[in-house]
């Protein structure tokens, strides 16, 4: 049975009225079903098709879409959560003299030879810090200055302790850059990690996200992350030439820290790689969007999310999560610790460690003393009759 591409529906406000945007992978016949028979329009700038979101146009598209795809109204008729605080990168009002102090941060890090996604991040946080202190002379700028800015700006947005740990990293670097001002970063603390514990998927459930996926391309994707064990920009800059079937592995370029790294295919992925291979002729990247542009992680996100509701996963799953249940479950496979971490790509063992706290391997042989207790009391008791923790309390 031939599967059925997948439209996405969800509710928009667009030229100041309530819109009901179609997300689907780029299909010829679903474009002319959108645009004859529901006379939708395309938006270039969300790059969506579009109706007026009414009950009539609703019925509409489930009607002309019957037979022809599967209709994905979970997030219409989701109900709306509170609004996330998006803080978007804007003009400053910054003086000259900032301005170009900051100028000079940036070529400083560049410098370093810092990322360009480090670089972005440092960079974006003292602009926000030279902005708040717009009319103060960056020279009396101390560490006092630092943690009322945290104070009035960090907590109220509500950031993330990774992202304040990022903020102090940013303002170090600051103050090495800028030894005129007071801050002093030897005295600078960061806050302490949160030591919470990853998500991880049974490989039944990993196997059933894969069963559920409706798409050739979508199942080629998740078989591919969690098979290797790939973050997801890794994935999103594999090239075809980084694939090597003969020897029936992968070289990860660039990876996280700038190291290179070789990762097993599994056999058990390569009819599914030959069948994605011929049916959507990627050219450069192992998977491509439309016109052979860069295909986005968002996209993937959002149908691993579609494909965990429809296998009934009950869990926040993200791309991520399929490394950490690869590395877990090798973990219970009895692979050596430092093996895993060649293979994620950490440059420290403490790291993969985390995985030991997961992983049901050794758990699974501890014995719990409620167990012990009632074999205990099954001995003693000889012939009375065995002691059940279900049986019913009058």
């Amino acid at each position: 049975m031939k599967e059925l591409p997948i439209v996405t529906l969800k509710r928009i406000r667009h030229r100041n009225d309530n819109q009901i945007c179609l997300e689907f992978d780029y299909n010829e016949d679903l474009i002319l079903i959108t645009k004859a028979s529901l006379r939708a329009t395309w938006s270039m700038t969300l790059k969506c098709w579009y109706l007026k979101n009414n009950p009539k146009n609703l019925k509409l598209i489930f009607s002309v879409f019957k037979g022809n795809a599967f209709i994905d109204s979970s997030v219409l008729f989701k109900k709306e959560d509170k609004p996330k605080i998006i803080i978007r990168k804007g003009k400053r009002d910054l003086t000259t003299k900032n301005r170009q102090l900051l100028n000079a941060y940036y070529t400083y890090l560049k410098g370093k030879r810092y990322s360009k996604s480090t670089i972005s991040i440092y960079t974006f946080f003292i602009a926000d810090l030279v902005a708040y202190y717009n009319d103060i002379k960056i020279e009396s700028l101390d560490n006092r200055a630092v943690e009322q800015f945290v104070e009035n700006v960090f907590i109220k947005r509500h950031y993330a302790i990774s992202t304040h740990r990022q903020f102090v990293s940013a303002v170090k670097l600051f103050a090495k850059f800028y030894p005129n001002c007071k801050i002093d970063e030897l005295q600078l603390q960061r806050p302490k990690k949160s030591r919470k514990l990853p998500t991880v998927l049974s490989q039944e459930e990993v196997i059933d996200v894969i069963r559920c996926s409706q798409n050739l391309k979508h199942r080629a994707i998740i078989a591919l992350i969690y098979s290797c064990g790939l973050r997801i920009s890794e994935l999103l800059n594999l090239k075809l030439n980084d694939i090597n079937i003969d020897r029936r592995q992968l070289i990860v370029k660039n990876g996280k820290g700038r190291k290179d790294r070789y990762v097993v295919l599994a056999e058990s992925f390569l009819p599914l790689l030959q069948n994605y291979f011929i049916t959507y002729k990627p050219t450069t990247f192992f998977v491509e969007g439309l016109k052979g542009k860069a295909y986005s992680a968002s996209s993937i996100r959002k149908f691993l999310h579609r494909y965990c509701k429809i296998a009934k996963i009950n869990k926040i799953v993200t791309p991520h999560t399929l490394r950490h249940s690869y590395a877990t479950h090798l973990l219970e496979q009895g692979v050596d610790l430092r093996y895993i971490q060649e293979l994620l790509g950490h440059a420290k063992p403490e790291t993969t460690m985390i995985y030991t706290h997961i992983a049901r391997k050794d758990l699974l042989d501890i014995r719990s003393p409620l167990d012990t207790a009632l074999a205990s009391l099954t001995k003693t008791q000889k012939g009375e009759q065995k002691f059940l923790l279900s049986r019913n309390i009058n």
